[in-house]
């Protein structure tokens, strides 16, 4: 899977779930001021991209995610990562 595949599947999960309009969503989005994502959104967030990894997500992986594209890096290392999470 590619980083853009993974940043595509971010946007119509954010489209999806929180019903925010795509193009609000870009790379540089900050989750919490930008997108009006919360703590409890962004946990549902990652329960609802955990298939894409297809393997035990742990939470601290996300702590220091701020925008999309750290959502995307994060779970791209997780996707390439042999090891589990």
């Amino acid at each position: 899977m590619t980083q853009d595949d993974i940043l595509q599947t971010i946007v119509n999960t954010l489209h999806e779930t929180f019903e925010i309009e795509r193009e609000r969503i870009r790379p540089e989005s900050r989750l919490y001021e930008d997108l009006d994502i919360d703590s409890i959104d962004a946990v549902d967030l990652i329960v609802r991209l955990k298939p894409l990894v297809g393997k035990r997500m742990n939470p601290e992986a996300f702590k220091t995610v701020r925008t999309v594209q750290d959502v995307a890096d994060a779970l791209a290392r997780l996707v390439n990562d042999p090891a589990p999470i």
